[in-house]
């Protein structure tokens, strides 16, 4: 079987669309899959190769075609852009007799038109004219939560043409046999704080804000918020509004091999997300989660649809979302509550098994076949 897996986006990228599309990539090939990736041309900020950035495995092909790099000059700049890299797709579709999957609408719809017959793979909820279209053509669709499938359906989906399969992780790469005080050895952290991390982007539906708020209601004495990720202006604009803040740390952007040593180094792993929006409330899977989960630390998490599909009572410490006192209490109860956190942690592990890049992978080729 050969895929062409189609994606609008420069490579390396740090959003986490790149790592997403990369490891499904891998783990694709790894079923024996010819897989290869289509990508635009578009020159890329990061100069290394694209493989070691995300530390994957090059067994598979990556093929850049032409587009024009006008996505940074607003609205039309990203449509010109589009239009081109589709233009270029349907040039580089002819004659190709292999299974096509993407995550952009206007490629699918494209692809659809000439008869290819492409996979999307839908995370965003869009309900633009050309999902519109892709439902009404009767395109096979993969949703990373029900509330996207549901979402999908209402707008005339079939429901055999739709498959629901959650993002995953790579469950070795975050479950490694590391003592907390091994691992902030290594990173140069304090070794006698308790340790609160957030790892991600800093938009506005991730939350973040209100876990910096929830700093000034923590009451466990010695606790540091520690925030990884972010672009460098976000980074240093929070720095700036949380300068007097003694307890919240802004690391930046880290390495992908450092994340699981900042996992183990946490004694807390934190899921924030706003339930203000459709994107956080109901149609995410985040890729933190399942890498949280197999990271064996307590994770606490806001308490919205989206994150319910995958966490519980039973495996992790749930808040009231966009409230920061809801959130510092749950810190706290995480904290000072040893034994049920260890158990939570237990069972978080055992249930993301079942939600490795290779299952996820299987799941969708089945689907394929049918």
């Amino acid at each position: 079987m050969k895929l062409t897996y189609v994606a609008n986006i420069r490579i390396p990228t740090e959003q986490a669309h790149g790592i997403h599309i990369m490891e499904m990539c891998q783990a694709f090939s790894l079923l024996g899959i010819d897989v290869e990736l289509v990508v635009r041309n578009s020159e890329a900020e990061i100069k290394i190769d694209p493989f070691e950035f995300y530390d994957i495995k090059p067994i598979f092909r990556i093929k850049k075609i032409w587009c024009l790099d006008t996505v940074t000059f607003g609205r039309l700049g990203f449509l010109l852009e589009l239009l081109t890299f589709s233009l270029s797709l349907f040039f580089y579709s002819l004659g190709n007799k292999s299974i096509f999957y993407t995550r952009d609408e206007v490629p699918a719809l494209v692809l659809k038109v000439m008869g290819k017959n492409p996979i999307l793979e839908s995370h965003m909820g869009h309900k633009n004219l050309a999902m519109r279209l892709l439902v009404i053509l009767k395109n096979r669709i993969v949703v990373i939560t029900y509330a996207l499938k549901e979402l999908y359906v209402s707008l005339g989906a079939s429901l055999d043409k739709i498959l629901v399969v959650a993002d995953g992780a790579d469950v070795e790469r975050f479950d490694i046999n590391i003592s907390m005080d091994e691992a902030r050895q290594k990173l140069g952290l304090s070794g006698d704080k308790n340790i609160v991390l957030y790892k991600g982007t800093l938009i506005p539906w991730k939350g973040v804000d209100t876990l910096l708020k929830s700093a000034e209601y923590i009451k466990t004495p010695n606790t540091e918020i520690v925030i990884i990720g972010g672009e460098p202006e976000e980074v240093e604009k929070l720095r700036k509004e949380y300068v007097s803040k003694e307890n919240v740390k802004l690391v930046g952007r880290v390495p992908r091999r450092e994340t699981p040593l900042y996992q183990k180094a946490a004694n807390i792993l934190v899921i924030p997300n706003s339930a203000k929006e459709d994107i956080s409330k109901l149609y995410t899977s985040p890729l933190k989660l399942f890498g949280y989960m197999a990271s064996s630390v307590p994770i606490v998490a806001s308490s919205v649809p989206s994150i319910r599909e995958v966490l519980d009572e039973s495996n992790s410490f749930l808040f009231t979302p966009d409230d920061p006192e809801s959130l510092a209490e749950t810190i706290d109860k995480a904290l000072n509550n040893s034994e049920e956190a260890k158990e939570k942690s237990r069972l978080a592990l055992e249930k993301v098994q079942g939600f490795s890049w290779k299952k996820r992978a299987e799941t969708i080729i089945n689907f394929i076949k049918k």
